[in-house]
């Protein structure tokens, strides 16, 4: 190709690519399909590669490369990111709101509500409309260039809709979904488990290897514009309108609120409609919207007095533990449990926290026998917030680590850089016992009936001493196991032969490989087509793919050295399981979903969530966890609760169960 048709091409596809990426991760309203979209990153990369000298600096390319660091450059804010003051009650705000109509001089305050995200304040600086740097808050005056990783988020955009220079402000946050999984894949892969929603954020924004970042579901919202001055942004509420003709994502609930009272019931919404939304927000900010009345109400040396932060109230919860166990996962990472007296918390009821590791009981002074205070961090994980030391009564035991693995009685160490001590013996029965269970759930081969007992049962009774034997089973052995009868055997045998039929990256994943989650095995799946290929790439074919870091790349390269591996492969190959991932052929793949996103609520009786959601998916279609105006169909399976009276609501087409077969299979 001519390098001038090049530079053509790479011109049309830097568009072509900014301008679906607005409309998926911005607008939640995708035009084409990821696979679609995949071809024209691909395409891009490929012409990148071809004439490295038309690399532009607002490349889509910039998203998936950059070199690890070793550490962050600081960077001195010109304008300070200062704090916002906070209140706790209704008084405290009507205290504020008195205050600025004292020093106003006006009656009825006009005031912006934003849903305050719980994620990690950021600085993104633009000149002549291309992003050029972004920081973390740090102290206000000074913080860390993290550029590299913020480019690795989606909805940030790398060059904006106008030619100007400015600087914006905004919130990484992690999605509650996307946290969900990570922290079920840290869990699997026997790494210790992020709080909350923000911790993860942060922790992800840190990373010195951007490829880490890259893997992480980051998202954005922004607030503000620094430095910028213009007719068209006098206001907050005109400067939020101006942020998203830019490009950016807005929060959709902000509210334009005049007086007091507007300013409780908006409150008192968002608190109501808190646990539906799909990412974590703490309280409330009100900000004064003219701009020219935030200038006069000035600030104090570390607040603006036109604004604060109206935060809600965490759900706590007091329980005694009663015993502290540990428990051994699939990669021999030992992990702490506190057993607890039963406590109702959140909607559920809680009976054991994780203690993540030995520093963390260290920290916190944790003993048996301890009161304690629970909560929800991040709405999700159950967490001891601290210890009840003044109800202590001299019965309480301090717990001491193993030095033994409990389950194989073989020492244990902490490998360098981790925090979990890790039993090293591959043999180890908790870990065949974990891999067992690992393999057969439902994100991997999704064995129907084969969960805990029943793996426990099949490593003791020697009927499987990895996963390849699964395979192997007869209906004569299972039914010499306890509470297995001739139906539950011949279920089991049948969705064993099912599971030979799943996609490859079905199968990357249920072999449980460290740091290899379910969005890393779809990577490896779809770029490599056959488990073979993957099992002979080069390391730098590996760290080459998008979101594949140094780390997988190693991890990967170790487990298929191994002769344990091979002959697990091995095995599996002969029982007949797909090696070869059925949408690496292209032409075949039906993506008539394409465009179209779906709502799940209620219980579904033919599938589980998790199938709708891959079936829909797989034809193209996208699967979000709320409902808004963009939602174009709404499965309501049983006992559908609030989405589905916010999508009669708002028009949406709601299809039952068997509707949704039908389109499936049409």
């Amino acid at each position: 190709m001519e390098k001038e048709v090049a530079t053509r091409r790479l011109a049309e596809l830097r568009e072509l690519i900014a301008e679906h990426n607005y409309y998926y991760h911005v607008l939640d309203a995708p035009r084409i399909s990821d696979t679609q979209f995949d071809l024209l990153m691909k395409e891009l990369l490929e012409l990148e590669a071809l004439f490295p000298e038309l690399v532009t600096d607002d490349s889509p390319s910039r998203r998936i490369v950059g070199a690890p660091l070793t550490s962050f450059a600081e960077v001195q804010h010109v304008v300070p990111m200062l704090s916002l003051e906070n209140a706790f009650s209704e008084g405290e705000l009507a205290a504020f709101y008195r205050r600025l109509q004292k020093n106003l001089g006006i009656e009825r305050v006009t005031l912006v509500g934003e849903p305050k995200i719980d994620g990690l304040a950021v600085s993104l600086y633009y000149e002549e409309g291309k992003f050029v740097r972004g920081a973390t808050r740090g102290d206000g005056y000074r913080g860390e260039d993290i550029t590299d990783n913020l480019c690795t988020i989606w909805s940030l955009p790398l060059r904006l809709r106008d030619r100007i220079t400015a600087e914006v402000r905004g919130e990484v946050y992690m999605p509650r979904q996307g946290f969900e999984r990570l922290n079920r894949e840290r869990e699997q892969e026997g790494l210790s488990l992020f709080a909350n929603p923000r911790n993860a954020a942060a922790g992800s924004l840190r990373q010195l290897d951007p490829a880490v970042a890259a893997q992480r579901p980051l998202d954005l919202f922004v607030y503000s514009l620094v430095n910028f001055n213009s007719a068209r942004g006098n206001s907050q509420w005109e400067i939020l309108s101006l942020l998203k003709e830019l490009g950016f994502k807005v929060n959709e609930h902000v509210s334009l609120l005049t007086g007091l009272a507007e300013a409780l019931n908006f409150y008192k919404n968002m608190n109501e409609m808190r646990p539906a939304l799909p990412y974590e927000i703490d309280g409330v900010v009100f900000k004064v919207n003219e701009l020219a009345y935030q200038q006069k109400a000035g600030f104090t040396s570390r607040a603006p007095r036109w604004a604060v932060a109206y935060k809600f109230t965490a759900e706590e919860g007091i329980t005694r533990i009663r015993d502290i166990t540990v428990n051994v996962g699939r990669t021999g990472a030992i992990t702490p449990l506190a057993e607890l007296e039963p406590l109702l918390l959140s909607g559920s009821v809680i009976k054991r926290a994780s203690l993540h590791n030995e520093g963390i009981i260290r920290e916190k002074d944790v003993m048996i026998g301890d009161t304690v205070v629970v909560h929800k961090a991040g709405e999700v994980i159950p967490e001891i917030v601290r210890v009840l030391k003044e109800e202590r009564r001299g019965g309480e035991r301090p717990f001491t680590m193993p030095d033994h693995c409990p389950s194989c009685r073989k020492e244990v160490y902490r490998l360098p850089g981790e925090a979990a001590l890790r039993c090293l013996n591959p043999a180890c029965p908790a870990q065949v016992v974990e891999r067992i269970i690992h393999f057969a759930s439902r994100g991997a081969m999704d064995i129907s009936g084969l969960g805990e007992s029943l793996a426990a049962q099949l490593y003791h009774a020697r009927l499987v001493n990895d996963v390849g034997d699964l395979y192997t089973l007869t209906a004569e052995e299972l039914a010499g196991l306890e509470r297995m009868g001739e139906k539950s055997a011949t279920n089991l045998l049948g969705s064993l032969e099912r599971s030979k039929k799943n996609p490859l990256h079905r199968l990357i994943y249920a072999l449980g490989i460290r740091f290899v989650g379910e969005r890393a095995a779809r990577l490896l799946a779809a770029h490599f087509g056959r488990l073979p290929l993957l099992a002979a790439a080069a390391y730098e074919e590996l760290v080459a793919l998008k979101e594949i870091g140094p780390q997988i790349a190693l991890s990967l390269q170790d487990f298929f050295r191994q002769e344990e591996t091979k002959k697990i492969l091995l095995k599996l190959e002969r029982a007949g399981v797909n090696f070869q991932e059925e949408q690496h052929d292209r032409g075949r793949l039906r993506m008539d979903l394409a465009g179209k996103s779906f709502v799940l609520t209620g219980t579904l009786q033919h599938f589980t969530r998790e199938q709708a959601r891959e079936m829909i998916e797989g034809r193209g279609g996208k699967v979000l966890s709320s409902v808004s105006k963009n939602v174009d169909y709404l499965i309501a399976g049983e006992k559908a609760g609030s989405k589905l009276e916010k999508a009669l609501d708002l028009g949406i087409t709601v299809l039952g169960e068997e509707d949704l077969t039908a389109l499936l299979d049409g």
